[in-house]
């Protein structure tokens, strides 16, 4: 395959009315994709790697009178652009509660072995290890969640974010099926 041609994911569909959301009153062009139609676009461009070329071709049986390639391609462009803005803020909000997290956990650790010191000191009973040992834990699983965040939950969101980014700037491509001669 040559360097940088884009890999195509095709879409067939009866009429443009199958790739728009129904019950979305906005105008044409910012109306949102059909769920269906979107989650298929979205599983195929996360097939291939984030620096592949994607281009999305659409098949259609039906062609509206008016020609409606450039109407669609916006709104296909309009709706990732849209998307990519709602994964970047909910990357940013997640990073926000990260920190809020990450300062309350450590907060709670700091007490829990102040606590621990305070209460206990250097006393050798199994009661005593047994409490040092519970505000140790307790302390820690109030780190849980900042430490989630930061190692797992934060790339999904982003890589999700730079899909839509990349999908919001595909080439879109109408082809008209051709009647059958009979």
């Amino acid at each position: 395959m040559v360097t940088g041609h884009p890999h195509t994911i095709s879409l067939k569909l009866r009429d443009v009315n199958q790739l728009f959301n129904s019950m979305d009153p906005s105008p044409f062009i910012e109306k949102d994709l059909d769920h269906d139609a979107e989650e298929f676009i979205v599983s195929w461009a996360q097939e291939f790697s984030p620096k592949t070329l994607l281009k999305l071709r659409i098949y259609l049986d039906q062609w509206p009178a008016e020609d409606p390639k450039e109407l669609i391609r916006t709104a296909i462009h309009n709706h990732f652009a849209h998307s990519a803005q709602i994964a970047g803020l909910e990357f940013k909000r997640l990073l926000r509660q990260g920190r809020t997290s990450l300062f309350i956990g450590l907060l709670f650790l700091a007490g829990c072995l102040l606590l621990s010191e305070l209460l206990l000191g250097h006393k050798e009973s199994a009661w005593a290890a047994v409490v040092r040992e519970s505000l140790t834990i307790a302390g820690w699983v109030a780190m849980w969640r900042p430490m989630q965040i930061y190692l797992y939950d934060w790339w999904p969101l982003l890589r999700r974010s730079r899909i839509y980014d990349k999908l919001s700037h595909m080439p879109v491509e109408l082809v008209q099926k051709k009647e059958k001669a009979e």
